[in-house]
């Protein structure tokens, strides 16, 4: 039956180069049988796991207890597959606990009690009499949390004229876990990090109004991964450092936008966050599922639709309140100097004074085939933009940040 086809994966020995990355960051957490949680699959910088059609075995079963009610589920699964088996359906990311956000156990958005520990359901296996409770709104949400650190650029969210690459502008955060699948993915080593030891809100929120106090910044940011697809966890986070610092600091969220409807957008103003920079990276939606790896046309339609929406309604409905910066992509392999063009008229369509951010995509993780793009390419994108009308226009290289209008180069070297 096809609803009991999964995929299980396997090591293709030929592509392996014993990087370590499966043993320190992302690791297996059914070493003795795959489960297909995928996790793993994701996460290889070389590719060198593959996937392969597998059947529940249904005749092969364990007995798991679901708020004290006893299933029969097929063994060598996840706890999330052996849930959907027998009908409990997770929430959208971004919404409430539990949902399946990033997959590979660096969110922790599907956490639920698994033998009286939280645990997420996306990477542990199913095992004989396991008990598993399905409400856990009495426990703090979690989430992997790299830093805090203090920063001298900030993201793409980061007021221009703060950056002098002398003065830290932020102390940030970074956190695990994603809905994207990005093959440049600038930042895997937190992105696909499932060993480390989550964070409530307000531990993290302690940690990094430290950093702050202790480094002089002018904002507390995080990034990630992708912060908003843990919810409750984003919300509580920004509501513990907003009640401890002043209200004049910046509180800083860099989103890919993917999931930033107009409700959750209120709710994170509401918290506190007064900053906010959104990444669509493009315009067409050919071009944005090379850039994601989201194979999903549909998906990646409704994603890149939302993070220009999310954008808008931010701008429209929060410029008194909040700071908005769009973030852009280049890379000549990735995205044609046409489409730029393209999202610089969408950008000023909106107001050509919101600042744009445009990332030099340099070779990693799984495309380290890439050039960077040189200084004078990027200067190249940033003259396109502003002649669309722009007036507050950065681009990143290899030599800093440039931008905007004539800022001397003086500072990025």
């Amino acid at each position: 039956m096809d609803e009991n086809r999964h995929y299980i994966v396997k090591l293709d020995y030929e592509k392996c180069v014993h990087c370590g990355f499966c043993t320190t960051v992302n690791t297996c957490h059914s070493l003795n049988m795959c489960i297909g949680c995928l996790s793993c699959y994701w996460a290889c910088p070389y590719e060198a796991r593959i996937l392969v059609k597998s059947i529940l075995d249904i005749d092969n079963s364990v007995t798991i207890y679901v708020d004290d009610k006893p299933f029969k589920v097929p063994r060598n699964i996840t706890v999330a597959k052996a849930l959907e088996y027998i009908g409990f359906k997770f929430n959208s990311p971004g919404f409430k606990r539990p949902s399946l956000a990033c997959k590979t156990g660096g969110c922790w958005a599907c956490t639920l009690l698994i033998n009286g520990e939280l645990e997420r359901a996306c990477i542990t296996p199913v095992k004989e009499n396991m008990r598993i409770k399905l409400n856990i709104e009495e426990y703090k949400p979690l989430r992997i949390v790299h830093g805090p650190e203090p920063h001298i650029v900030g993201g793409k969210g980061t007021p221009w004229w703060e950056v002098n690459y002398i003065d830290y502008v932020e102390a940030a955060i970074w956190v695990a876990g994603c809905n994207l699948r990005c093959p440049q993915c600038q930042n895997y080593h937190v992105t696909y990090d499932n060993v480390s030891t989550p964070m409530t809100p307000d531990e993290a929120a302690k940690l990094v109004v430290y950093c702050h106090r202790k480094h002089h910044t002018r904002g507390i940011a995080i990034s990630g991964g992708e912060p908003t697809i843990n919810r409750e966890w984003l919300i509580e986070f920004f509501k513990n450092v907003t009640k401890r610092v002043d209200v004049k600091v910046r509180r800083h969220l860099d989103s890919n936008g993917t999931i930033l409807t107009p409700d959750y957008i209120d709710e994170l103003v509401e918290s506190g966050c007064n900053n906010i920079g959104v990444e669509p990276k493009c315009t067409r939606i050919e071009t944005y599922m090379k850039i994601t790896g989201i194979s999903d046309r549909e998906l990646a339609e409704k994603y890149l639709e939302t993070a220009w929406e999310a954008a808008k309604y931010i701008y429209t409905n929060y410029r008194d309140k909040v700071y908005l910066g769009i973030g852009l992509v280049f890379n000549r392999e990735l995205v044609s100097l046409e489409e730029i063009a393209e999202a610089g008229d969408k950008i000023a369509s909106i107001d050509p004074e919101i600042q744009v951010t445009v990332l030099d995509y340099f070779p990693t993780f799984r495309r380290r085939w890439l050039k960077r793009p040189l200084v004078n390419e990027m200067l190249e994108v940033k003259r396109i933009l502003e002649e669309r009308g722009l007036k507050t226009v950065i681009v990143q290289t290899e030599r800093g940040h440039i931008g905007p209008g004539n800022r001397s180069l003086r500072y990025f070297y």
